[in-house]
């Protein structure tokens, strides 16, 4: 099978060397989406032979993943995974994210860190994370243990089906819900989170759900 790995970048010139130096070692074909960067994300990537495709604007994180997901369409892929560009995950475990779609019992795999144990900051975990979750759920219909884990693969029917129209941060709970919608076969797996900052707070969780509420 073709896996292909799109990787959605935006400033990530501090990071991103790194995560696409923890891939080279696997037959993934990586594609880097450089969102509109003003720093020297893009030549980083180009310098690691990956395959680069730009935004000329800052889309956001929703409209750059649509972008490579896209192409690895055109290109005949098979598997298409999710991957964040800030080092959250680690390339080793993609092969466990994508084994459910390769043994032909999942079309969208949602990676989850509440599966396994993972150093969540406390204020995060209790405050932020477990409120969306129950939310989420409420609102997509399909009931997961995570919310907005950017870690994902998608079978080929999965990503023709599946056309990401919120550009920013609610393109994750727009996924799960067409997700529902189109009766596709999901499973949920465990994986590692490495939280170097605190992410996204309370603020940016309210300006995801005004931005679904609107689209909705």
């Amino acid at each position: 099978m073709k896996v292909f790995v799109v990787i959605p970048s935006y400033n990530e010139a501090k990071h991103i060397g790194a995560v696409l130096a923890s891939l080279k070692n696997y037959d993934y074909q990586i594609v880097v989406v450089d969102d509109g960067s003003s720093d020297e994300t893009r030549q980083i990537a180009h310098s690691h032979g990956v395959t680069v495709l730009s935004h000329a604007i800052n889309r956001g994180q929703g409209a750059a993943l649509y972008t490579g997901t896209l192409y690895a369409l055109s290109q005949g892929a098979d598997v298409i995974v999710h991957f964040d560009s800030d080092g959250q995950f680690l390339a080793e475990e993609i092969n466990k994210v994508i084994t459910p779609i390769i043994e032909g019992k999942a079309d969208i795999v949602f990676g989850s860190k509440f599966l396994q144990a993972n150093q969540i900051p406390w204020l995060k975990k209790f405050f932020i994370i477990k409120p969306a979750i129950w939310l989420n759920n409420l609102l997509t219909g399909l009931k997961l243990s995570d919310v907005h884990n950017g870690f994902r693969a998608l079978n080929r029917l999965a990503a023709e089906k599946i056309e990401i129209k919120q550009d920013a941060m609610a393109h994750a709970s727009e996924i799960v819900a067409r997700t529902k919608k189109c009766n596709l076969r999901f499973q949920e797996v465990p994986v590692t989170i490495i939280y170097r900052e605190f992410g996204q707070g309370f603020g940016g969780g309210l300006k995801i759900l005004i931005d679904w509420f609107i689209k909705k």
